[in-house]
C-alpha cells in the first residue's frame, strides 16, 4: 500500500517551470513589440495607383478636412507638432512616420505637417494613400 502511495507523488507534475517560461515570453513579447502611435482620426485618403505598403510605421498624424491636425490621439498645433514628433520618434526611431491627409483637406497645411516632420529629423516619411 505504502509503495502506491510513493507512486502517484512521483507522477504529479510540477506546474511551476512551465509557468515561469511562460511569463518570461509574456515579457519578452512585451518589450520587443513595435507600438504604433495612432492618429485618432479617421480620414478619407487620397487614391493612388503608386501606393504600396509601408513596413514600421510607428506614428501615424492624421489631417483632417477641417484643417486639424492629430497625432497619438490628441489635436497638436502646426507650431507644436516639431516637439511631439520629435519625442514620439525617439521612443522608435527605426519607424516611419506617416502623414494621413484626408482627400478635401488644405494640400498647404498637409506640406507644412511634412515640413514640420522633416524639420524633426524624422528621414523616413510616408505620405498614406489608398489603391486606385
Amino acid at each position: 500500500m505504502r509503495n502506491h502511495a510513493q507512486q502517484e507523488e512521483e507522477t504529479e507534475i510540477n506546474m511551476t517551470p512551465m509557468l515561469d517560461i511562460v511569463f518570461i515570453m509574456l515579457i519578452f513579447f512585451i518589450v520587443t513589440a513595435v507600438f504604433v502611435k495612432e492618429a485618432g482620426v479617421s480620414v478619407t485618403k487620397p487614391e493612388a495607383e503608386s501606393a504600396r505598403t509601408q513596413p514600421q510605421v510607428s506614428v501615424l498624424i492624421a489631417v483632417t478636412s477641417d484643417d486639424e491636425v492629430w497625432v497619438n490621439r490628441e489635436e497638436v498645433e502646426i507650431d507644436a507638432l516639431r516637439t511631439a514628433v520629435e519625442k514620439l520618434y525617439a521612443e522608435n526611431p527605426k519607424g516611419t512616420i506617416a502623414i494621413q491627409g484626408d482627400d478635401e483637406a488644405d494640400a498647404v497645411l498637409v506640406m507644412k505637417v511634412y515640413d514640420a516632420v522633416r524639420d524633426a529629423g524624422v528621414d523616413k516619411i510616408a505620405i498614406a494613400t489608398e489603391v486606385k
